[in-house]
Parts: structure tokens; sequence; C-alpha cells
């Protein structure tokens, strides 16, 4: 019987054992591995040495905790923390990598953008400056000074400074109508031209040609009118119409029932009962030869009628009958009446004389029935004149109205002055208002003109009456 251990294994026994045991370990777990499964595999004994051994079990739960420890050990906290962070990192990184890419695509993309950005600005910049440099030579009419022409312009009523441009450039006096349209917008109004016709040449620049167009002196489309003495206010209307001066006859009439030039001229101050009048400006439309433009403003016609007016009677001093000069202004200061007042009298004076001589008698009636008519029986001043007024006559009045109408001016209706005057009297009849002839006489008549229009004065009703009969 062989030597035995303490066991009663032998040595080689309990070697082989051991392999045998190993071996079988190594397969159960190999076979585990493979299976995916730690639950199978049998409990084992590991030896610590050749001599001696421990017992070596593992249950299947300590086997699935080793199969998670080894095989998903990913999972575990510290490891799962870990990745997070190494995650976190690998994010950071590839954040600022991609800004550093981003970063340096806007640098040469910014850089590229100043390039094109440069280069259009230079190419804009030399467009501009030749544009610019046409403009300025075109303002300042550097090549058109070279051989100046003179052309006829025809400015039309209520112009554009479009319009205006277009009518430059037509006749060859200026190059370029957008830039003089800027030119204009930003100095001038279109307002301030001036229609009618001129004759300008072509080396103007752009200040010289709106200065020109605005000034009626530079206009040629002048037209010359004779006012005369005793016409009225429609009157003058009509005949301004026909001469082409005005456009609108009702236009000129309200005009002359506006309250524009009382600024300008004191004695219109004196005009206290405007809306009694059928015009306001009635007799201060001086009688005379004046030039107007053609389609001229009726403001501007009117300013000529009353500049006129103030220049004769107010400003002119002349010898009138006595051995100083004087004016008719400080002459109506000795009378008892004011200067609309004479206006009126002289106005009714110019339409019933025959003559210059005649007025002064007929002022002299006028004055004899203003001042004494009431105690002679004559307080009305009954004069023809006023009976159909704004009228010449009965044949003058609207057919529409011909028939019912009642002038508010008939001095046959009230006594005293009518509400203004009835005409525009000469400076002959004013000054006959203001000096009548010192008589009796509270009537007069006039032959036909076939016979010379002969004047007829009487003291009283009865003479009248016969001189009627002579005249027929």
């Amino acid at each position: 019987m062989s030597d035995l251990n303490n066991n009663n294994y032998s040595k080689d026994s309990i070697e082989d054992t051991r392999k045998k045991k190993m071996d079988e370990f190594k397969r159960s777990f190999d076979k585990s591995v493979m299976s995916d499964d730690y639950d199978d595999v049998p409990a084992v004994h590991e030896y610590s040495d050749e001599n001696s051994y421990r017992g070596f079990s593992s249950s299947s739960s300590s086997l699935k905790r080793r199969k998670s420890n080894e095989i998903n050990s990913y999972s575990d906290s510290d490891t799962r923390k870990r990745i997070e962070r190494e995650s976190r990192k690998a994010l950071k990184q590839q954040s600022k990598e991609d800004k550093r890419i981003e970063k340096n695509k806007a640098k040469r993309n910014q850089k590229m953008f100043r390039w094109v950005w440069l280069t259009m600005v230079v190419i804009i910049g030399i467009v501009f400056s030749q544009v610019l440099m046409v403009g300025i030579n075109d303002m300042l009419a550097i090549k058109r000074e070279e051989d100046p022409q003179t052309v006829k312009i025809s400015v039309p009523a209520d112009p554009t400074i479009e319009g205006i441009a277009d009518i430059l450039y037509k006749n060859g006096v200026i190059n370029n109508p957008k830039y003089f349209v800027l030119y204009a917008n930003i100095t001038t109004s279109e307002e301030d031209f001036r229609q009618g016709e001129f004759e300008m040449e072509t080396d103007k620049d752009y200040e010289a040609i709106i200065n020109f167009l605005q000034s009626n002196v530079n206009r040629t489309d002048i037209v010359t009118v004779q006012i005369t003495e005793g016409m009225n206010a429609l009157e003058i209307a009509n005949k301004l119409h026909d001469e082409g001066v005005t456009s609108d006859v009702q236009e000129f009439l309200d005009v002359c029932n506006s309250d524009v030039f009382d600024e300008d001229f004191a004695f219109l101050a004196e005009i206290n009962n405007a809306d009694k009048r059928y015009y306001k400006l009635e007799g201060y439309l001086f009688p005379d030869t004046y030039d107007f433009y053609l389609n001229e403003d009726p403001e501007s016609t009117i300013y000529k009628f009353l500049n006129n007016f103030e220049n004769r009677v107010y400003n002119n001093e002349a010898k009138y009958g006595t051995s100083k000069k004087t004016t008719v202004e400080e002459l109506v200061k000795n009378t008892d009446y004011t200067m609309d007042e004479i206006i009126t009298i002289a106005s009714i004076i110019q339409a019933e004389a025959a003559n210059t001589d005649d007025m002064y008698n007929i002022s002299s009636i006028l004055h004899n029935r203003l001042d004494n008519g009431i105690e002679m029986g004559v307080a009305q001043l009954n004069c023809d004149c006023t009976v159909y007024y704004p009228y010449r006559e009965y044949d003058d009045v609207p057919e529409s109205i011909r028939g019912t109408y009642k002038s508010t001016y008939d001095t046959n209706s009230f006594n005293g002055l009518p509400a203004g005057p009835i005409c525009n009297p000469s400076l002959d009849a004013i000054l006959a208002a203001v000096n009548p002839n010192d008589t009796n006489y509270y009537f007069f008549c006039h032959d036909t003109a076939e016979n010379g229009s002969t004047p007829y004065y009487s003291t009283n009703i009865a003479d009248h009456e016969y001189y009627l009969t002579i005249i027929g």
C-alpha cells in the first residue's frame, strides 16, 4: 500500500484530482460565458497550494455580479460619471473648435466683404464724380457760354418746375433737366415763376435762369392798354379780358372786392362800408395808359392801378389853379369831405360832364344839393348815371334780371351820396370835386351829342324844364 498523506490521498491522486477539477471549472466557465448564462456554473474549490486547498464556492448571484462588473462595467456609477465628464469635455472641445472654425470663416468673409465694399465705393465714387461733374458744368453754364444764343421761352400759366426744365432743355438753355429740377426744388418754389414770353441767352447759369424767369421785367409779352376816364370796374375787367391781360373777368372783380391791398395803401382804410358796395375798389382804378403782361395775375394788374392813384393823388405836387404847388390830399383836407366822398363826387362828375369846364359847374350843383338841398327841396342828387350801376345803361343789365333790376346806388331813391363811386374818375374830375365853381345852380342837362352836348344850368325847376323842352 502506497504512502498516503494525512487525508489518505496520494500526491499524484490529489494532483490529478485538482487538474480534473480545474479542467472541469474551465469548461464550465467557458460554456457559461459563451452562453451568457452564469446561473448553471457549479461551485468549485480553488487550491491555495499543492498540499492544501480551500473551498471556493460562488452562488449564481455572485457570478452575475462578476458578469456585471467584468462585462458591463461601463454602467456602474463611477464609470458613468467619468464618461459624462469626458463627454462634456469632448463636447466643449468640439464647440470651441467649431467656434474657432466659424470665427476664421467670418474673418475670411469679412475680409472679402471689405474688399468688395471698397471696390464698390471706388466704382461708385468714380461714377458719381463724373455724374456730379456733368451736373456742375451744366449748373455753371461752363460749356454753354462758348457760343450763346438768344432764344424765346414761353412759360405757361401755373407752371411746374419739371415743365419749365423741359422747355429750357428743348430750347438749349440747359443740358440736363433733372439737375435743373433738383437745383430749383432746393432753391426756389414753382409758385415764384412768372408765366409769359421771355427772350434770354443760353449762357446763363441755373441761378441766373431762375432769377430771370421770376421777374416780370424780363417778359416780352407786353400789352399796352388805355383805360379811359369814367370806365367802371366791370368795363375795365372786360377790356382787360379782351386784350388778353386777364383770363377770368370774375376773378379780376373778386380781387377788386378783396382786402389784399389794404396794408399797402393807407387811403383804402377810409372805405368803411365795403359790404354795401358793388366793387370795393371802384373809383381807385386810376384811368391811364398801362403796360400789362398777357395773362397777368389780377393782383399785379390791380396793384398798378392803385399805385398810380396813390402817386397822382397823394404824392404828386402840382399847381392846381393856385399860386403854390400842392397835392390833392392837401386840397381835400380843406373841405368838409373825406377822400372817399370826394372820389364818389368826382365819379358822378366824370359820368355827367361833357368836358372839363362843365365839370366845375356840375360839381357846384352837386355840392349845392348836398349842402342846401333839403331847404331847396332837392335833397336827392337825381343823377341818371347812377340808375343802373354797376351797368352803364339799361341794355347792359343782364337780360335775366333786366325787368326787375334796381340799383342800390340810384340817387333818385335816397338823399345824399351813393355808397361809393360809380366809375373811376380822372384827375380833372377829382380837382373839380375839390374846387367847384361858386354858383347858385341846382339843375343841369345836356343837349344831344350830335348837337355838341351843350350844357344848360338852372337855379330853379322851371328853367330846368324849359331847357329840357329845348333839347327834346
